[in-house]
């Protein structure tokens, strides 16, 4: 709606396909990472996805039937990190580059403090922080309570829609870039 040119890289959701972007679907965290750095360069990525952290190594093309009453063991395999990778991205880096922090410490203060160091450690620009332990409703529900943390604050904003949140941050990416300009 603020006209910029949108791509959004989306794995399996319930959500209506907004209109007027271009939407590239995606199954896997593999998928995405080579849906969003195929995407590169842009001025922007927001990171919003709740991507995880683990895949299971050997996917069975079939059924794993019951043997005995012993459950299968199941290797784990780390997934990509689509936003550190972006990070490190070199001069394909997005410009201003956006990513979420979705925690299980319902502490704000200690919920800041790891997101800081997530931040930092994933370099990004900004990283919005929230608690989506299974209280607050936040997975699947209508509303959520965000800080942004940027390299020099934090901003604590108040409970509201998702909707209201996403156009608050719109408007901060808009004045941040009104302000770079």
């Amino acid at each position: 709606r603020l006209g910029a040119q949108t791509i959004l890289v989306s794995g399996p959701t319930q959500e209506p396909d907004p209109a007027g972007i271009e939407i590239i679907r995606v199954e896997s965290a593999r998928d995405m990472l080579a849906a969003v750095t195929t995407a590169l360069p842009a001025d922007i990525a927001v990171c919003a996805a709740a991507v995880a952290d683990w895949r299971i190594s050997d996917v069975s093309a079939a059924k794993i039937k019951k043997t005995g009453g012993v459950p299968p063991k199941l290797e784990l395999s780390e997934n990509p990190d689509i936003l550190a990778t972006l990070g490190k991205a070199g001069n394909l880096r997005p410009g201003l580059l956006i990513g979420f922090a979705a925690e299980t410490e319902s502490d704000p203060e200690k919920m800041v403090k790891i997101a800081t160091a997530k931040r930092t450690a994933k370099g990004c620009d900004w990283i919005l922080a929230n608690d989506v332990s299974p209280h607050t409703g936040t997975f699947g529900g209508l509303e959520n309570a965000v800080h942004l943390i940027d390299g020099k604050k934090v901003e604590a904003w108040e409970k509201a829609s998702k909707e209201d949140i996403a156009r608050q941050l719109a408007a901060r990416i808009a004045a941040h870039f009104a302000v770079a300009a």
